[in-house]
């Protein structure tokens, strides 16, 4: 039994190589109430700022788990900062068991920090369906194992904090912005997690309050009508979704109607 959470696809088609017994994290925080139990319990989903989707830890923290070995993977682009460490502690303290804590690199694809078109040459050095598979050993074994936080990563992490750009949406600061462009398809608003995006009057109009960050609306939207509000991207054209993860699936994991 696999939980994930998916922006993009990549978690997603890691997520298809650990079970086949697939559920997405929005899906499931839509009921009362949350109670599982398998021989296995796991959880995929992306790294974001260095840490856990804010949606995931409300669903971790919020649920009920009856499993003998319970996993995180995340997903990540180019550093991942100790986050399975950081997160085991804290989950510890919260009173929630990790056996296995790892992560696996794919494609970055933070707009304001890379050009995807760049990022996809570097793709096939990463090497990722043979990480996926040592993973899968690992999982198949029961091993109990968290990723150490090396000092590199640390440091990288402790970097940022003490310079990082705060976008976080609030009432003042929206994190994206709708151009022009937008012709009222309606995709975005079927690809976010959080309902944040509606259609009105034939353009989509982005309620930001509750906006996560995961960046779907922007990758989805087929005319590049929704970018960064403040943040520059490195490539304003570029955009992605995994290769073998169709919009479809990402609608059906995400949408909130």
């Amino acid at each position: 039994m696999i939980f994930y959470f998916t922006g993009t696809g990549n978690s997603l088609y890691a997520a298809k190589h650990f079970d086949k017994e697939l559920y997405s994290i929005p899906q499931e925080l839509k009921k009362d109430s949350r109670k599982y139990k398998a021989d296995s319990i796991g959880i995929v989903c992306p790294l974001y700022e260095f840490d856990l989707p804010v949606i995931v830890k409300d669903f971790i923290l919020n649920s009920q788990f009856e499993t003998d070995y319970f996993y995180i993977v995340m997903t990540y682009g180019m550093h991942h900062g100790g986050c399975a460490a950081r997160n085991a502690a804290f989950f510890e303290q919260a009173g929630r068991r990790v056996d296995y804590f790892n992560t696996v690199q794919m494609l970055d694809n933070a707009l304001p920090v890379f050009d995807i078109e760049e990022q996809k040459k570097l793709d096939p050095e990463k090497k990722v369906d043979e990480h996926l598979a040592l993973i899968k050993a690992d999982l198949d074994e029961r091993k109990h194992y968290i990723q150490p936080a090396a000092k590199e990563e640390v440091d990288f992490y402790e970097g940022y904090k003490a310079h990082a750009i705060d976008y976080s949406a609030s009432i003042e600061k929206p994190r994206y912005k709708v151009s022009e462009k937008c012709v009222g398809c309606g995709t975005c608003t079927r690809v976010c997690p959080k309902g944040c995006i509606r259609v009105a009057e034939g353009r989509a109009v982005y309620e930001y309050t509750g906006c996560i960050g995961c960046m779907a609306c922007i990758h989805a939207c087929p005319t590049k009508a929704i970018g960064f509000a403040v943040l520059r991207e490195k490539n304003p054209e570029a955009r992605y979704r995994h290769p073998q993860i169709r919009l479809a699936e990402i609608i059906q994991a995400n949408n909130q109607k």
